[in-house]
Protein backbone atom coordinates (compact mmCIF):
# COMPACT_ATOMS: atom_id res chain seq x y z
CA UNK A 1 0.00 0.00 0.00
CA UNK A 2 1.41 3.30 -0.88
CA UNK A 3 0.85 6.69 1.15
CA UNK A 4 1.10 10.21 0.20
CA UNK A 5 2.64 12.15 3.02
CA UNK A 6 2.35 15.39 3.39
CA UNK A 7 2.15 18.35 6.13
CA UNK A 8 2.18 22.23 6.78
CA UNK A 9 5.74 22.31 8.97
CA UNK A 10 7.31 21.40 5.63
CA UNK A 11 9.53 18.76 4.19
CA UNK A 12 12.27 18.88 6.62
CA UNK A 13 10.26 18.94 9.68
CA UNK A 14 10.95 16.42 12.31
CA UNK A 15 6.77 15.70 12.84
CA UNK A 16 6.70 14.83 9.38
CA UNK A 17 9.79 12.16 9.92
CA UNK A 18 7.89 10.78 12.71
CA UNK A 19 4.76 10.09 10.72
CA UNK A 20 6.77 8.67 7.90
CA UNK A 21 8.60 6.35 9.97
CA UNK A 22 5.15 4.80 11.56
CA UNK A 23 3.69 4.52 7.72
CA UNK A 24 6.58 2.65 6.86
CA UNK A 25 5.30 -0.21 9.14
CA UNK A 26 2.70 -0.32 7.15
CA UNK A 27 3.24 0.10 3.98
CA UNK A 28 5.56 2.62 1.21
CA UNK A 29 5.21 6.33 2.17
CA UNK A 30 5.57 8.98 -0.57
CA UNK A 31 6.79 12.18 0.51
CA UNK A 32 4.86 15.80 -1.03
CA UNK A 33 5.29 18.19 1.38
CA UNK A 34 5.59 21.94 1.40
CA UNK A 35 9.35 23.06 0.77
CA UNK A 36 8.90 25.51 3.71
CA UNK A 37 6.74 26.34 6.57
CA UNK A 38 2.64 26.91 5.72
CA UNK A 39 1.04 26.62 9.71
CA UNK A 40 -2.36 28.25 9.51
CA UNK A 41 -2.37 28.44 5.51
CA UNK A 42 -5.56 26.64 5.99
CA UNK A 43 -7.05 25.57 2.62
CA UNK A 44 -5.90 27.95 0.26
CA UNK A 45 -4.43 26.88 -3.38
CA UNK A 46 -2.45 28.59 -6.01
CA UNK A 47 -4.02 29.91 -8.37
CA UNK A 48 -2.34 32.38 -10.39
CA UNK A 49 1.19 31.90 -9.96
CA UNK A 50 3.42 28.48 -11.32
CA UNK A 51 3.96 25.64 -8.30
CA UNK A 52 7.04 23.75 -9.00
CA UNK A 53 7.64 20.14 -7.99
CA UNK A 54 11.07 19.55 -6.93
CA UNK A 55 12.75 16.12 -6.40
CA UNK A 56 14.55 15.78 -3.15
CA UNK A 57 15.72 12.30 -3.53
CA UNK A 58 13.86 8.80 -3.65
CA UNK A 59 10.12 9.09 -2.63
CA UNK A 60 10.64 12.26 -1.67
CA UNK A 61 9.26 15.82 -3.24
CA UNK A 62 8.86 19.45 -2.38
CA UNK A 63 6.38 21.67 -3.63
CA UNK A 64 6.46 25.02 -3.90
CA UNK A 65 3.38 26.01 -2.68
CA UNK A 66 0.64 24.98 0.29
CA UNK A 67 -0.62 21.18 1.56
CA UNK A 68 -3.45 21.33 -0.54
CA UNK A 69 -1.42 22.14 -3.39
CA UNK A 70 0.87 19.18 -2.14
CA UNK A 71 -2.17 17.03 -2.40
CA UNK A 72 -2.91 17.73 -5.95
CA UNK A 73 0.05 17.61 -7.27
CA UNK A 74 0.98 14.31 -5.42
CA UNK A 75 -2.28 12.76 -6.59
CA UNK A 76 -1.63 13.87 -9.98
CA UNK A 77 2.11 13.22 -10.35
CA UNK A 78 4.21 11.44 -7.63
CA UNK A 79 2.08 9.22 -6.14
CA UNK A 80 -1.27 8.96 -8.10
CA UNK A 81 -1.50 5.01 -7.11
CA UNK A 82 -1.87 6.21 -3.31
CA UNK A 83 -4.10 4.69 -1.21
CA UNK A 84 -4.09 7.22 1.80
CA UNK A 85 -3.45 10.41 2.46
CA UNK A 86 -1.61 10.92 5.71
CA UNK A 87 -0.38 14.55 6.87
CA UNK A 88 1.43 15.56 10.26
CA UNK A 89 2.56 14.95 12.88
CA UNK A 90 1.62 18.58 13.87
CA UNK A 91 4.06 20.70 15.81
CA UNK A 92 0.92 21.56 17.95
CA UNK A 93 -2.49 20.44 18.30
CA UNK A 94 -5.26 20.75 15.72
CA UNK A 95 -8.23 20.65 18.20
CA UNK A 96 -12.02 21.65 17.39
CA UNK A 97 -12.15 24.52 15.50
CA UNK A 98 -8.88 24.81 14.47
CA UNK A 99 -9.52 22.09 11.67
CA UNK A 100 -10.58 25.26 10.04
CA UNK A 101 -7.34 26.88 10.21
CA UNK A 102 -4.91 23.92 9.55
CA UNK A 103 -2.67 23.35 6.33
CA UNK A 104 -2.32 19.69 7.93
CA UNK A 105 -6.01 19.15 8.03
CA UNK A 106 -6.46 20.96 4.48
CA UNK A 107 -4.56 18.74 2.76
CA UNK A 108 -6.04 15.43 3.98
CA UNK A 109 -9.14 17.56 3.08
CA UNK A 110 -8.20 18.41 -0.16
CA UNK A 111 -7.64 14.43 -1.30
CA UNK A 112 -11.27 13.33 0.31
CA UNK A 113 -12.53 16.01 -1.98
CA UNK A 114 -11.18 13.88 -4.54
CA UNK A 115 -11.81 10.66 -3.53
CA UNK A 116 -8.84 9.38 -1.08
CA UNK A 117 -9.25 8.65 1.92
CA UNK A 118 -6.90 10.60 4.94
CA UNK A 119 -5.74 10.75 8.63
CA UNK A 120 -4.23 14.05 10.28
CA UNK A 121 -2.32 13.68 12.91
CA UNK A 122 -1.41 16.80 15.15
CA UNK A 123 0.92 16.39 18.95
CA UNK A 124 -0.35 19.17 21.76
CA UNK A 125 2.53 21.16 22.75
CA UNK A 126 3.81 24.05 25.60
CA UNK A 127 6.20 26.41 25.27
CA UNK A 128 9.76 25.21 26.64
CA UNK A 129 8.49 21.08 26.64
CA UNK A 130 10.62 19.16 23.82
CA UNK A 131 8.41 16.67 21.48
CA UNK A 132 10.08 12.77 22.01
CA UNK A 133 8.91 12.20 18.12
CA UNK A 134 10.71 8.98 18.72
CA UNK A 135 7.64 7.99 21.36
CA UNK A 136 5.04 9.37 18.98
CA UNK A 137 5.72 7.10 16.41
CA UNK A 138 5.56 4.49 18.65
CA UNK A 139 1.65 6.11 19.42
CA UNK A 140 0.19 6.18 16.41
CA UNK A 141 1.90 3.13 14.25
CA UNK A 142 -1.16 1.47 16.51
CA UNK A 143 -3.95 3.74 16.23
CA UNK A 144 -2.98 4.08 12.16
CA UNK A 145 -2.70 0.76 11.59
CA UNK A 146 -6.40 0.49 13.16
CA UNK A 147 -7.89 3.02 11.53
CA UNK A 148 -6.03 1.84 7.81
CA UNK A 149 -8.28 -1.01 8.85
CA UNK A 150 -11.64 0.60 8.32
CA UNK A 151 -13.16 0.70 5.35
CA UNK A 152 -13.06 4.17 3.30
CA UNK A 153 -16.36 6.25 3.86
CA UNK A 154 -16.79 8.53 0.92
CA UNK A 155 -16.97 11.87 2.79
CA UNK A 156 -15.30 11.04 5.89
CA UNK A 157 -11.69 11.46 7.34
CA UNK A 158 -9.82 11.17 10.85
CA UNK A 159 -8.19 13.75 13.05
CA UNK A 160 -5.81 12.32 16.06
CA UNK A 161 -4.30 14.12 18.13
CA UNK A 162 -1.53 13.03 20.37
CA UNK A 163 -1.03 14.74 24.13
CA UNK A 164 2.13 15.85 25.53
CA UNK A 165 3.49 13.35 28.46
CA UNK A 166 5.90 13.25 31.36
CA UNK A 167 9.05 11.24 29.80
CA UNK A 168 7.81 8.49 32.92
CA UNK A 169 4.22 8.68 32.20
CA UNK A 170 2.23 5.65 30.92
CA UNK A 171 1.55 5.53 27.32
CA UNK A 172 -2.13 7.32 26.96
CA UNK A 173 -5.28 5.47 25.36
CA UNK A 174 -6.91 6.17 22.31
CA UNK A 175 -9.92 8.00 22.63
CA UNK A 176 -13.03 8.29 19.84
CA UNK A 177 -14.53 11.98 20.68
CA UNK A 178 -16.56 14.57 18.94
CA UNK A 179 -14.78 18.33 17.94
CA UNK A 180 -15.12 20.97 19.95
CA UNK A 181 -17.04 23.74 18.69
CA UNK A 182 -15.51 26.66 20.68
CA UNK A 183 -12.72 28.61 19.22
CA UNK A 184 -9.19 30.15 21.01
CA UNK A 185 -10.23 33.50 23.15
CA UNK A 186 -10.20 36.34 20.73
CA UNK A 187 -6.66 37.86 22.29
CA UNK A 188 -4.41 40.26 20.34
CA UNK A 189 -1.06 42.58 21.52
CA UNK A 190 0.14 45.68 20.11
CA UNK A 191 3.23 46.17 19.15
CA UNK A 192 3.93 49.82 17.93
CA UNK A 193 6.52 49.68 15.33
CA UNK A 194 4.43 46.45 13.57
CA UNK A 195 0.89 46.22 14.63
CA UNK A 196 -1.51 43.53 16.06
CA UNK A 197 0.00 40.02 16.72
CA UNK A 198 -2.86 36.99 18.05
CA UNK A 199 -2.57 36.46 21.61
CA UNK A 200 -4.82 33.38 22.34
CA UNK A 201 -3.34 31.67 24.46
CA UNK A 202 -4.00 27.76 23.72
CA UNK A 203 -4.08 26.15 26.94
CA UNK A 204 -6.63 28.71 28.60
CA UNK A 205 -9.17 27.27 25.70
CA UNK A 206 -12.86 26.59 26.99
CA UNK A 207 -13.18 22.89 26.95
CA UNK A 208 -16.61 20.86 26.71
CA UNK A 209 -16.53 17.30 28.53
CA UNK A 210 -15.65 14.77 26.45
CA UNK A 211 -14.47 16.90 23.67
CA UNK A 212 -11.40 16.58 22.01
CA UNK A 213 -9.46 19.04 23.35
CA UNK A 214 -10.26 17.56 26.79
CA UNK A 215 -9.01 14.18 25.99
CA UNK A 216 -6.22 15.86 24.36
CA UNK A 217 -5.19 18.36 27.52
CA UNK A 218 -6.24 15.13 29.82
CA UNK A 219 -3.42 13.13 28.18
CA UNK A 220 -4.79 10.81 26.19
CA UNK A 221 -5.10 10.02 22.27
CA UNK A 222 -7.86 11.68 20.85
CA UNK A 223 -9.59 10.09 17.61
CA UNK A 224 -12.50 12.26 15.52
CA UNK A 225 -13.97 11.37 12.81
CA UNK A 226 -15.38 14.39 10.86
CA UNK A 227 -17.47 14.14 7.89
CA UNK A 228 -17.34 16.56 4.72
CA UNK A 229 -20.91 18.36 4.73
Amino acid sequence: MKFLVTNDDGIEAPGLAALVAAARNLGEPVVVAPAGPQSGVSHAVTWREGVRLEPRGENRFAIHGTPADCTRLGLLHAVPEAKWILSGINHGANLGADIYYSGTVAAVREGLLHGWPGIAFSHYRKNGIEFDWQRATCWITPVLSDLLAKPAEPGLFYNVNLPLLPPDAPDPNVVWCPLDPKPLPLNYRHEAESGLYYAGDYNLRHRTPGADADICFGGQIAVTAIRLL
